[in-house]
């Protein structure tokens, strides 16, 4: 299909991109400051609305952080112990009020488009950790609020997601996914 270059290894797109999978478990090995680099760099190259670039990473190593990060999601998250676990959690923030804005109102009647410009980043940021052989898990259940104060998050800008980030204890089959014909459909509904 097309052959690119991520991280300085050459990988066919379909293949990163149906080879990434969830990762909750981690072996203890750190990540190279260089692999940190190669995934803040593929965050920075993400599209967003009208190019705003809205998002912003804190990048959380210090162990009691990890933990404080942690206690915002549920007990019955099983993404919990990945946060704690993995060398690194990215906590992905976003401005509020600048994707999907024009003249400092909303463009269109979805409001503010910083999650879905976000999610660009972290696909992107998932997909270059994969290519790096680094595993990635995406966190949306937990309290913002308590994330916010744990960080020092600003007041303007929100907690989206997390994303540990280390190297997989083993990498899990891929599950099932819907055909292509239960999800498409052409000219109408």
């Amino acid at each position: 299909m097309g052959i690119i270059s991520l991280g300085g290894v050459l990988v066919e797109l379909s293949d990163a991109i149906k080879g990434r999978r969830t990762v909750r478990k981690f072996k203890d090995d750190e990540i190279a400051s260089r692999d940190l680099e190669h995934i803040l760099e593929a965050a920075r190259w993400a599209p967003s609305w009208a190019n705003t670039q809205c998002w912003e990473v804190v990048v959380v190593k210090d162990e009691d952080r990890k933990r404080m990060l942690a206690e915002t999601l549920t007990q019955s998250n099983p993404a919990r112990g990945a946060m704690t676990r993995a060398p690194i959690v990215l906590a992905i923030c976003a401005k509020r009020g600048l994707s999907g804005f024009y003249k400092g109102g909303p463009s269109t009647d979805k409001g503010d488009w910083f999650m879905f410009d976000t999610g660009l980043a972290v696909q992107s940021m998932c997909l270059m950790a994969h290519s790096l052989g680094l595993g990635t898990v995406i966190v949306g259940l937990f309290d913002a609020k308590r994330a916010e104060e744990v960080l020092k998050v600003p007041e303007d800008r929100s907690v989206t997601v997390f994303v540990p980030v280390g190297f997989p204890e083993k990498v899990s089959h891929a599950p099932n996914r819907k055909e292509i014909s239960e999800f498409v459909r052409y000219d109408t509904y």
